[in-house]
């Protein structure tokens, strides 16, 4: 059995956004984290791990120095690494990549009782919508919005969270569920698997590694394969200090305010 997670290395955007004179990200230029959503979904894997024993993959589509958010994951615990990385995968929106990475877990191998974790979605892009696209490709179901994950041998019983309350939802694994922060908190490193996280295997997969995947052809993958893109990205202007109205008659203070500004 083995829990596989996909995450995704991100710009810290809680500082400075860079943006570059065409209004794209200048990711370079910008600390890089670990997306947020993601680390919820490598917790749940382990807690799968804590109860069954099965082994824990992450993966993760990117350059190279992704592998340094690889290796900080193998020291919260996950048993092994995959890193899909090549040339032909760059310029890539959500539906390439979810070709790319539904290959790569593909490579890896999902069978029964197997669970693919992501996170909601990943703070620079916020679409949603690569974990339900890996699923689609996969052919397995889905189960977005997760906030509970209780195991019964091949199934499992999930809360899923709604605008206005929450559905429970019975699926048979192999599955795909996408986790949100309110299902758990994320554990921190420990020295055992720190010592260690350099020992446990990191592959790589390029190009040549999935070209034989159906999922992979030239005209699917990269800018070539994407049918969306990103035409500009910017930092919205800050909004001015706000007043705070104090005393007994703060209704009439804000509808005389209000109607000073003609606004109502």
């Amino acid at each position: 059995m083995k829990a596989i997670v996909c995450v995704k290395q991100v710009p810290d955007t809680s500082g400075n956004v860079a943006v570059k004179e065409n209004g794209q990200l200048d990711r370079a230029s910008m600390a890089a984290i670990t997306n947020p959503d993601d680390l919820n979904a490598l917790e749940a894997a382990l807690k799968l791990k804590d109860e069954t024993g099965c082994e824990v993959v992450v993966v993760s589509m990117g350059p190279p120095p992704a592998e340094g958010m690889l290796r900080e994951l193998l020291a919260r615990g996950a048993d092994r690494a995959v890193l899909i990385s090549a040339r032909e995968f760059g310029g890539s929106d959500t539906f390439a990549t979810s070709q790319i990475i539904a290959a790569g877990v593909n490579k890896i191998g999902v069978e029964k009782g197997d669970v693919v974790f992501c996170g909601r979605q990943a703070i620079d892009g916020d679409t949603a919508q690569v974990g339900p696209q890996i699923a689609e490709k996969l052919g397995i179901p889905q189960v977005s919005y997760v906030t509970d994950i209780q195991k019964d041998g091949d199934k499992l019983t999930l809360k899923r969270q709604l605008e206005d309350g929450f559905m429970v939802i019975e699926v048979e694994t192999p599955c795909l569920l996408t986790c949100i922060k309110e299902l758990n908190e994320p554990r921190y490193m420990n020295i055992p698997d720190i010592w260690c996280a350099y020992d446990k295997p990191l592959e790589v997969f390029n190009f040549e590694t999935l070209k034989d995947d159906p999922l992979i052809e030239l005209d699917t993958i990269g800018l070539k394969g994407s049918p969306t893109n990103v035409w500009k990205s910017f930092t919205p202007p800050q909004k001015g200090a706000g007043t705070m109205l104090e005393g007994v008659d703060v209704a009439e203070q804000l509808a005389a305010r209000l109607a000073a500004k003609h606004l109502i």
